[in-house]
């Protein structure tokens, strides 16, 4: 039975964030016809703001702008011009782009043909590639041009189309197909497509994650309940958007009539630009764009006008405490930090307050979400404890697409990582169940050692893993990115975890990088590091060898 309560909380939301608000007959019978024609999917959704914006700007990216009516019947035009090319409702088509207007133009016309869209990660090589429009059963695959030498491990008979290319391309191109198209609605898919998110893979190969592109709006309620997103908001995602943060925003613009602002590569500076430009209201980027961003000169930062951000929200990998700090005093209280996964969406939220007065916390579950924390058993733990964190929502997944699934406990749902609650009801998390580090009977979690480094003042960046051990089970690695002109030795860095920490949380080794191994959404990639650490190890003891004592 539905709360009344529940449903008076998601209409004070919903109104505060514009979105419930008076249409004209006219534009909200073009609003009930889309939605009849397509239902509460994404097909449906950008028809429907077709009809209800159909003048506003949708998408500005390099290639200039779009207007929802101009964008909905491009998707119309793709749609058609995609089925006479033998893409059907349920078939899976592989997307291969970065963030410009043909991402949204093929999500949006693969929505309108029931087609699965299975989004892929920028910076696959072609053997990932391979395996995973094999595992897929991909029946086309729409790419950008630089990706063509990666794409060419696709067995022929896949058709391919280019989204963004700068000249001529020996195939077709989402802007050929969408001239020759008929700007007609399709008519409505038997079921609604799905969307399929590759998880990061970064302890192995990404597993493909479907979900429906229709939603109720419980989860959108939620975020909206913590996130001060409004209807008509200019937004710059940074993100990547093959991955679930980014995406996810394109969809909220759906439902707010939102201005979306993208471009093709993250750059600090180009970034401060677009907000400044578009006066943008916000901005959605990972943890790793905003350490960049905060390492301008302080000449490019103090020059770009960021009054009119409104809000700042971060996701896809772990916020560090002094990272969040240096950016809420440079930039104000607009930083929102959210903590889930691909598998269970977000599953806290953790707002400015919540960030100063716990810096480095992923907040507190929002309406309609649980979290728990629990031991090896299933039991709840107290606050102050870690145990392994279980999420319950409407947005938990089903199972990979290749098979498998996350461990359920009393319908909650395993994220994998490893958290505990404070006395106030907020999350902290310590790092992934896999990471956890065993050496000499103890437990160390990651996190810990790494949120100290990087309070260094000559640590910009750092990465602790465990190595296997013949005498300690583990022994704990450090990978230490170095601020710019900072001088810092390995011992300096042992002592000063030492006059921190427990003897046994200190690194027996310390190994300097320019910068560390991360994924497009900002995570670090421990799997590369822990490969690459004996060959550090055995470099260090060749040099040592090579060089004689003094």
């Amino acid at each position: 039975m539905v709360d009344p309560r529940e449903v008076l909380e998601a209409a004070r939301v919903l109104w505060r964030a514009r979105v419930l608000q008076p249409y004209s007959p006219e534009r909200l019978f073009g609003i009930l016809q889309a939605l009849r024609h397509y239902g509460f999917s994404l097909a449906g959704g950008f028809a429907a703001c077709a009809a209800r914006f159909p003048e506003r700007i949708a998408v500005a990216d390099e290639a200039g702008t779009l207007s929802y009516l101009e964008l909905d019947r491009r998707a119309n035009r793709l749609a058609h011009s995609l089925a006479r090319a033998g893409v059907s409702p349920g078939d899976g088509v592989a997307v291969l782009c970065r963030n410009h207007r043909g991402f949204v133009e093929i999500s949006a016309a693969l929505a309108k043909l029931g087609a699965d869209v299975v989004y892929l990660n920028t910076s696959f090589a072609a053997p990932q590639l391979a395996e995973v429009v094999a595992r897929e059963s991909i029946r086309a695959l729409v790419h950008d041009e630089e990706f063509a030498d990666v794409a060419a491990a696709v067995p022929e008979h896949v058709p391919r189309f280019v989204a963004w290319c700068e000249g001529r391309v020996p195939v077709p191109t989402l802007d050929e197909l969408i001239q020759a198209g008929d700007p007609g609605r399709p008519p409505p898919p038997p079921r609604p497509g799905r969307l399929v998110i590759l998880t990061a893979g970064t302890t192995g190969t990404p597993k493909g994650v479907g979900r429906s592109s229709t939603a109720g709006l419980g989860p959108i309620v939620a975020l909206l309940s913590r996130i001060p997103l409004r209807e008509g908001d200019t937004t710059v995602v940074a993100a990547p958007m093959f991955h679930s943060w980014g995406l996810g925003h394109l969809e909220l613009g759906l439902l707010l009539g939102a201005t979306v602002v993208l471009q093709r590569r993250f750059d600090p500076a180009a970034t401060l630009q677009a907000v400044a430009q578009h006066r943008a209201d916000n901005l959605v980027a990972v943890p790793a764009m905003l350490a960049r961003i905060l390492e301008l000169p302080t000449g490019v930062l103090d020059a770009a006008d960021t009054s009119s951000l409104r809000t700042v929200p971060v996701s896809g990998s772990a916020l560090p405490a002094v990272l969040a700090t240096e950016f809420l005093d440079r930039f104000g209280d607009v930083l929102y930090n959210l903590y889930g996964s691909t598998e269970v969406a977000w599953a806290t939220i953790a707002t400015p307050a919540d960030l100063r007065a716990a810096p480095g916390t992923a907040g507190r579950p929002p309406p309609a979400t649980v979290v728990k924390v629990l031991d090896g058993d299933g039991n709840e733990v107290p606050p102050g404890r870690p145990g392994r964190i279980f999420v319950g929502n409407e947005m938990l997944f089903h199972g990979y697409t290749g098979g498998g699934n996350k461990e359920v406990i009393d319908g909650l749902m395993s994220t994998g990582d490893i958290g505990r609650f404070d006395p106030d009801g907020r999350l902290f998390v310590e790092g992934r169940v896999d990471d956890m580090i065993v050496s000499g009977g103890e437990n160390v979690f990651p996190r810990e050692v790494e949120d100290l480094l990087v309070r260094h003042d000559a640590i910009r960046e750092a990465a602790v893993v465990g190595i296997e051990d013949a005498e300690f089970q583990q022994r704990l690695a450090a990978f230490v990115v170095k601020r710019p002109g900072a001088a810092l030795s390995a011992d300096d860095v042992r002592s000063y975890v030492k006059a921190n920490l427990a003897r046994y949380k200190v690194p027996r080794e310390v190994v300097f990088l320019d910068e560390l191994p991360r994924n497009p959404a900002g995570k670090v990639l421990k799997r590369r590091l822990r490969e690459t650490a004996p060959a550090h190890r055995d470099r260090e003891r060749r040099e040592t060898a090579a060089d004689p004592p003094r």
